[in-house]
């Protein structure tokens, strides 16, 4: 029995788009879940017993909502059944198609963005479905209870709860970059206004690099000048280019809307390291091994390698990336017959033709390195386009080189993975736009994503660096990439929300 004086659990909640569990609807009819991993679920697991806790997130597939309809699910997730249509719209047409090409600056603004009258119509749609998960939880939290949303997807999401609750400590991360503000700024004025305030409807806004969290708060003071005062600590001025991270001085943004009392959004940094002990761990395991084995038949004995593991996003910048190795067998054809390309190019949002046509590039070009450079016992390119986490790990361990060159990247963890598990160290080769170069850079090889020439030139020199060399700066960028992790992460935006 309870005693009438117990105290009342604390109560988390986290809402994002995708949720810890996937169900998949078999021939037979019966159900299978998957589980995901990442800092969420990790972060989650390690709050304990004193506290409450619910996943909020969307039913994804047709096997996500057959389980909403049967009522089978996993106690601690709510998974929402958004009408399909009003999902595809929001996701694929605004989230994905505009919010992300905005964030990435991926537009080819001669031809686009286009907003018309369809996107319009798929605002619409993610404002319902921003609303779908603000009235969820908003009719699930207890009193005073944390909320963390999470990412572009639902940047809408704080400013409704808001209104519902504004008992709730509400914060919101964001896992990309924010844009430059006059990229912002290419969105409809009343668009970009309603996102800015959206997202200034938490107390506590986290972003991956100060450089993100400065590009935000340069975005709010353009986008909403009368209806806003960046507030930064004493001494910097309004420079938000100098943002420091929580803890190091309080960054704040006071927005003040007409019959309202003004409200106060704390800006704060949190960078999100790789998770080591299970790094380690997992690449160990058997099936690690065997993709080991496979892969050292497919490289050949006594090559060196340059591994990249991505999606086939279009910030990844995988194309480049190859047309970069190509350049490094034309400049130094010494290390032709001596070097493999191991790629692996995983599909994403294939869904989205510009996405199927990239993929379609990727695996073009690599092809034509294959054909204009390969013998009959050297594949210049390794490439696997399916999926297969154990053997990712296994490149890992593999790579003498790690290539990470996005265009724009909020974080990247490849380029803090890697460096965990390489068996025999690996020189980081890593872009200046991921925010992984603002913990990494002192230790990798930094390029312009752009610069081809100047990323084969970079891979050369990783290719040609000492032994000595090599493993120190592997083992700094081991630290640095772990200095952070994943639920450590968690729990400190966790406790900052709680403090105030």
């Amino acid at each position: 029995m309870v005693s009438a004086h117990a105290t009342p659990k604390v109560q988390v909640l986290v809402a994002s788009n995708r949720g810890p569990v996937s169900y998949v609807l078999k021939e037979d009819g019966s159900l299978e879940s998957k589980r995901g991993g990442g800092g969420l679920v990790s972060g989650l697991s390690a709050i304990g017993d004193e506290v409450e806790s619910l996943w909020v997130c969307a039913a994804l597939g047709d096997g996500d909502r057959e389980a909403v309809r049967r009522g089978v699910g996993e106690q601690g997730v709510r998974m929402l059944d958004i009408d399909p249509e009003v999902f595809a719209q929001a996701y694929n047409g605004i989230a994905n198609s505009v919010l992300w090409f905005v964030h990435h600056m991926l537009y080819q603004t001669p031809l686009e963005p286009v907003f018309d009258a369809e996107f319009r119509r798929q605002w619409a749609s993610y404002e319902a479905y921003n609303r779908a998960f603000a009235e969820a939880l908003a009719a699930a939290a207890g009193d005073g209870a944390r909320v963390l949303v999470q990412d572009y997807h639902l940047a809408l999401v704080p400013g409704m709860l808001r209104e519902l609750r504004p008992d709730l400590r509400i914060g919101h991360f964001s896992h990309t970059p924010w844009a430059p503000v006059d990229y912002f700024r290419m969105l409809p004025d009343d668009i970009a206004g309603q996102l800015v305030r959206g997202m200034l409807g938490a107390d506590r806004l986290g972003f991956l690099t100060r450089r993100w969290a400065g590009a935000f708060m340069n975005t709010v003071t353009a986008t909403l000048p009368a209806e806003t005062d960046a507030f930064i600590p004493s001494g910097e001025g309004q420079r938000t280019e100098a943002f420091v991270p929580s803890g190091e001085g309080r960054h704040w943004i006071r927005h003040t809307v007409p019959g309202r009392a003004p409200h106060e959004t704390d800006i704060a940094v949190y960078p999100l390291g790789a998770d080591g002990d299970f790094l380690r761990r997992r690449s160990r395991e058997a099936d690690v091994a065997q993709r080991m084995a496979a892969l050292r038949e497919q490289i050949g004995a006594g090559r060196r390698t340059i591994v990249r593991v991505d999606r086939t996003e279009l910030s990844k910048n995988i194309v480049r990336g190859l047309h970069a190795y190509r350049h490094l067998l034309d400049a130094h054809p010494e290390w032709r017959e001596r070097v493999v390309h191991v790629a692996f190019a995983y599909p994403s949002r294939q869904d989205l033709a510009v996405y199927r046509d990239y993929t379609a590039e990727v695996a073009r070009v690599a092809a034509d390195i294959n054909s204009a450079y390969g013998t009959a016992s050297w594949t210049p390119v390794v490439l696997h386009v399916q999926d297969d986490f154990a053997r990712s790990l296994a490149a890992y361990r593999l790579a003498d080189v790690a290539l990470v060159n996005p265009i724009r990247d909020g974080m990247n963890l490849v380029a803090k993975e890697v460096p965990v598990v390489s068996d025999a160290g690996c020189v980081l080769v890593l872009s200046r736009e991921a925010g992984a170069c603002a913990e990494l850079g002192e230790d990798a090889l930094v390029v312009n994503p752009y610069d081809v020439t100047g990323t084969a030139a970079a891979l050369h020199s990783a290719l040609s660096m000492g032994d000595g060399e090599r493993g120190e700066r592997t083992k700094r960028l081991a630290a640095a990439g772990t200095a952070v992790s994943p639920r450590r992460w968690f729990l400190e935006q966790l406790e900052a929300l709680a403090a105030g």
